[in-house]
């Protein structure tokens, strides 16, 4: 790390003024970006002037993406990746913004959950967010600006996750991961997480079941409703922001909240 880096603070210890939320003329990668959260994140940038390039393992449908662009990758493939940071070079002339957004895990029993099972929820979880920001960081490190990376975190690598056992271990080793490149790759390059609390996307049934199941989920919530993916995405545009210049290694929780303590409830009972 370097210390001798221009100081964005004027004298008077005002910041400059002209610091926006305006991504004109950048260039965005979302993987996992055609649907949920990943949708969301590539709506904002895009909404505010970015060229955004999502990336998924199967083709969205012509025309639902907008003026988006869309590369096939599997991020869990090393090999693919490369190829998908160079696409992206070759369209664009280079890249300014990555957010690691494609993740997940259906539930599974943690005693019963198979290993082939446990090692494809760590490489989509962990690993595929480490070669995605390795490709990423190739190509900020060596280009004027240097760039930002942000990966989306989850709730569930900060408490018990129960069902979802690998996966809340994995990303509690995304939030570790973020921290640790941030210290590497600075000052060029800053790296920050969002951690995502209970977002409703179209996947949300499957979780807490139907309008009424949601409605008492989102009755836990002090803020008395589930969170959007135009929420995370609006965490992710401000840490890529110039903004947030002298953020990096942060992990913003976005989770309206957070989850009241179950002893509460138990203790006084509606």
């Amino acid at each position: 790390m370097r210390s001798d880096v221009d100081d964005p603070i004027e004298p008077s210890g005002r910041q400059d003024a002209t610091r926006t939320l305006d991504f004109t003329g950048k260039v965005v990668l979302v993987t996992g970006g055609a649907r949920g959260v990943g949708r969301g994140i590539v709506e904002c940038f895009a909404g505010r002037g970015a060229t955004v390039v999502a990336c998924g393992r199967t083709e969205p449908v012509p025309g639902s993406l907008g003026d988006v662009g869309f590369l096939t990758c599997d991020v869990r493939e090393p090999d693919q990746v490369t190829t998908l940071v160079d696409a992206v070079i070759e369209r664009h002339g280079r890249l300014d913004v990555v957010v690691n957004n494609a993740g997940g895990s259906p539930p599974a029993d943690s005693g019963d959950a198979s290993a082939r099972f446990s090692e494809a929820i760590v490489r989509l979880n962990l690993l595929a967010p480490l070669y995605v920001a390795q490709a990423a960081n190739r190509v900020m490190q060596s280009q004027p600006g240097g760039g930002s990376i942000v990966n989306i975190t989850s709730l569930s690598g900060l408490r018990p996750s129960p069902q979802t056992a690998a996966y809340g271990a994995a990303k509690a080793g995304l939030i570790n991961l973020t921290q640790t490149l941030a210290v590497e790759w600075a000052p060029k390059v800053r790296v920050n997480s969002v951690c995502g609390g209970l977002i409703r996307t179209e996947q949300a049934g499957l979780w807490y079941g139907d309008e009424d199941g949601i409605a008492r989920v989102a009755a836990t919530i002090p803020m008395g409703r589930m969170g959007l993916p135009a929420d995370v995405g609006e965490a992710c545009a401000f840490l890529a922001s110039e903004l947030a210049s002298f953020v990096s290694g942060a992990n913003l929780v976005v989770h309206g909240g957070g989850e009241a303590p179950a002893f509460l409830e138990a203790a006084h009972p509606r």
